[in-house]
C-alpha cells in the first residue's frame, strides 16, 4: 500500500507526465485543444482542467491547501483561464504535490480520512492509503485519455513508462 516513498515516486511521475503532455498539447492550436473528441470531459483542455481540479481537491483534503475555483465535478472541466495561465498553474501545483510528498509525515498514511463528497452528497470515510492511490490513479487515468486525444490530433507525446523516467525527476 502507499507510503511516503510511493507518494514521492508518483509525485515525480506526475510532474514528468504533465510536462510531457503539456508540451505535446502546446504544439496544437487552441481550436484543436478545445475540440470535443468524445472523451468523458470532451476536449484535451477540459480533461486537463478536470485533472488539476481533482488534484486540488485531494490535496485540500490531505493537507488543507486551498480549494479549487470550481465547486462541482461538472464545473471542473472549465479551464476558464486560458492555456498559458493553465500551464503555469499546472506546473505550480505539480510542485505543490511534490512538496507535500516530501513533507508528509510517514505516519500520516495510517488511519482514515473523512470528507464531504459533493459528488455523492454525503460524508465519506476511507483509508488514507487508498485515497493516495486514488489521487495518482485518477491522474494516470485521465492523462491516458489526454494522450489518446493528442495522438489522434497528430501530436507526439513522449514516453510514459515510469521505469524510464528521466533521472532529473528522480532527484526532485
Amino acid at each position: 500500500m502507499p507510503n511516503k516513498d510511493y507518494a514521492l515516486a508518483m509525485a515525480r511521475y506526475n510532474l514528468w507526465q504533465n510536462e510531457n503532455l503539456i508540451a505535446a498539447a502546446s504544439g496544437l492550436d487552441d481550436a484543436a485543444r478545445r475540440l470535443d473528441r468524445g472523451a468523458f470531459f470532451g476536449s484535451i483542455e477540459n480533461t486537463f482542467a478536470h485533472v488539476l481540479w481533482g488534484d486540488q481537491m485531494w490535496l485540500h483534503r490531505f493537507a488543507n491547501t486551498g480549494l479549487p475555483a470550481a465547486t462541482t465535478i461538472a464545473g471542473s472541466a472549465d479551464m476558464g483561464i486560458g492555456w498559458q495561465a493553465f500551464c503555469t498553474a499546472r506546473a505550480a501545483f505539480d510542485a505543490q504535490i511534490l512538496d507535500w510528498a516530501h513533507s508528509v509525515d510517514p505516519m500520516w498514511f495510517d488511519g482514515d480520512l473523512t470528507w464531504f463528497s459533493g459528488g455523492l452528497g454525503r460524508d465519506v470515510t476511507k483509508p488514507k492509503q487508498l485515497l493516495v492511490l486514488q489521487l495518482f490513479n485518477h491522474q494516470t487515468h485521465h492523462r491516458g485519455q489526454i494522450h489518446a486525444m493528442l495522438t489522434a490530433a497528430g501530436a507526439k507525446p513522449g514516453d510514459t513508462d515510469i521505469a524510464i523516467m528521466p533521472t532529473r525527476f528522480e532527484a526532485m
